[in-house]
């Protein structure tokens, strides 16, 4: 009996000290949410929406803080050196994660002990969009002009290493096109080259482009989903162009500090889980091209794993190193 007692004691001291750390996580503590990009951003704009529907959740405080530059590595680098318990998080692509360990010989993080994943937050595609001034309506179109106006052949990104720049070469390596890839400094600078007919061509996620093919100032020949986008519903897919290999997407994902107690990890998956269901967060996704997405820490170990074998070739085929 003493021993039964002795166990039972133990188990609800375990069970009291993990509801203690929840509670001060989440309670005495403001959350804040990394974003390592501008606001403004399609990133920012889903950290801000989740960050209020969390804040009901949580009963606590929830700010999101943008920590913009390298990449996202900057606000990687925070959260590596954040207290593990729950009072920090990171919103951030799959560029941080997966990506950025296989351009660059040196990082200040490792996403696999470093960082704790909380949950899959979203999915995202991509755009093909030309200047209005380019004689073409489709990607065959576009394919052809490049081969005869060779001196012309590329395309811009937002970023060296971004899966935007990726998505650009398995394009050019598809269409058997040899095209230069331009860098920009942000989806804004690649919008602008394209506005201005400075490069040929832009691959960008479909939100950063969405309101200027809209408004006739650029046009959007092609999207990298499995079907096609709800915001460019008369937008063929590359699939549908006779690119079966071109599918493609990226996501976003929440992690908190490595270390953080499970206890605090399960809490915030149940209330990033039920932000994800509330019909105005769908709706907004909606409007942003995005898909919801949800599930277990574990799911999102699984996307990244699967994400590193889609990416992993595409990349090792360009020779890119970002250092």
């Amino acid at each position: 009996m003493n021993r039964r007692l002795l166990t039972l004691a133990a188990v609800l001291s375990a069970t009291l000290a993990n509801f203690g750390t929840v509670a001060h996580a989440q309670g005495d503590k403001p959350v804040r949410i990394l974003v390592g990009f501008p606001p403004g951003g399609s990133i920012d704009i889903v950290a801000r929406l989740l960050a209020d529907k969390l804040r009901e959740d949580l009963k606590t405080t929830v700010i999101v803080e943008n920590r913009a530059g390298a990449g996202g590595r900057i606000a990687a680098e925070l959260l590596k050196s954040a207290p593990a318990d729950g009072s920090t998080l990171m919103i951030t692509p799959v560029v941080v994660p997966v990506l950025a360990p296989m351009v660059f010989t040196k990082l200040n993080y490792n996403a696999a002990t470093d960082f704790a994943p909380v949950g899959h937050v979203c999915n995202f595609g991509f755009a093909v969009t030309v200047p209005t001034a380019l004689p073409v309506k489709n990607v065959a179109e576009l394919v052809t002009w490049l081969k005869a106006n060779p001196q012309k052949a590329n395309f811009g990104s937002p970023a060296a290493g971004s899966l935007p720049h990726f998505f650009g070469e398995m394009l050019s390596r598809e269409a058997n096109a040899d095209l230069v890839h331009v860098p920009f400094a942000g989806g804004a600078a690649l919008l602008g080259a394209l506005v201005g007919n400075q490069v040929s061509a832009g691959v960008d996620v479909v939100l950063e482009t969405l309101e200027a093919h809209k408004t006739g100032k650029v046009r959007v020949i092609g999207t990298s989903g499995d079907k096609r986008s709800s915001v460019l519903p008369d937008v063929p897919t590359l699939k549908e162009q006779g690119y079966p290999n071109m599918v493609a997407q990226g996501w976003f994902g929440m992690y908190a500090p490595a270390k953080t107690p499970p206890a605090v990890i399960d809490a915030l998956n149940r209330a990033l889980n039920k932000a994800l269901k509330q019909p105005d967060v769908l709706d907004r996704f909606a409007k942003l091209g995005l898909d919801a997405g949800g599930g277990s820490p574990a799911e999102l170990t699984a996307l990244e794993r699967s994400s590193t074998a889609r990416w992993a070739p595409v990349v090792k085929a360009t020779g890119f190193r970002a250092d």
